[in-house]
């Protein structure tokens, strides 16, 4: 071949080469500008919704002023921003709570049954700041005071790990642990109960629930629960083998905010 015509070849690479970059980087560059403004188109079309959720609910109740818009929000996604609909959960949730939590919190004085049972624990954080609440079911007993201390009892958990979110973040995290759990720890009323007032009255609270050391007979329970659980729920909810225990809650979890009982780092501290 020509000595002439190799640099001109080598120069056509180089140039196709170029081009192809230049092609690629382009696409990346339409691609990352498209997606951009697909969440902006997104973000602006929900708070469009907030905005109209908002006037509605402000005239159906003058408590709705006080409320921000991430917990407006929250209802939105819950009900896949259709306003109609989530306007009249809000409603529910802002008649509910009024009645149920007329002080504007539920006190410990309230529910002493149950928290001395000692079952339920709050300490750390996972990777995303959301914090973690560990439930050990087997010291779940039905008690004196019954299913409506227990219901207080949980509104007041689930406001105790709400009061521990930082800034920006929503969400907490759960692990049920079932370890020793029998059918004298069964209480589906209590089970069903807890369901309704997280999904009815805390949407979008729940980022993930690890549910560990399960017993086989625990699955004729869930067998009864799961139906009442949306999808959404369901989506979160995650059954952990024993032997991918650690690993898994690793994932979500950094060692210094996994509970020593998990192989991590902090005690357990009553909530």
């Amino acid at each position: 071949m020509d000595s002439d015509i190799i640099p001109e070849l080598e120069s056509n690479k180089t140039m196709k080469d170029e081009a192809e970059q230049a092609v690629a980087r382009l696409h990346t560059t339409t691609s990352n500008e498209m997606k951009s403004s697909t969440q902006e188109t997104e973000e602006t079309e929900e708070m469009r919704r907030i905005r109209q959720m908002r006037v509605f609910v402000e005239r159906k109740d003058a408590f709705s002023k006080v409320v921000d818009d991430l917990m407006l929000r929250r209802f939105l996604r819950a009900r896949d921003l259709d306003v109609e609909q989530a306007s009249a959960m809000f409603l529910k949730y802002l008649k509910w709570r009024q009645s149920f939590a007329p002080n504007g919190s539920i006190s410990a004085s309230e529910v002493p049954n149950q928290i001395a049972q000692n079952k339920l624990f709050s300490q750390g954080s996972d990777k995303r700041g959301r914090p973690i609440a560990v439930l050990l079911g087997a010291r779940h007993f039905q008690v004196k005071g019954g299913l409506k201390e227990f219901k207080r009892y949980v509104v007041y958990a689930f406001d105790k790990l709400c009061a521990r979110m930082p800034p920006g973040q929503e969400k907490f995290i759960f692990i049920g642990d079932l370890e020793g759990w029998g059918y004298s720890n069964s209480d589906i009323r209590a089970y069903l109960g807890a369901l309704s007032i997280l999904q009815d009255y805390y949407p979008e609270r729940l980022g993930k629930m690890f549910i560990v050391h399960v017993p086989f007979m625990f699955m004729t329970v869930w067998k009864i629960v799961c139906p009442f659980i949306d999808n959404k729920t369901k989506e979160k909810i995650v059954f952990v083998e024993n032997k991918m225990l650690k690993s898994t809650l690793l994932e979500e979890i950094d060692e210094s905010q996994l509970p020593e009982i998990y192989g991590g780092k902090l005690p357990l501290v009553p909530i």
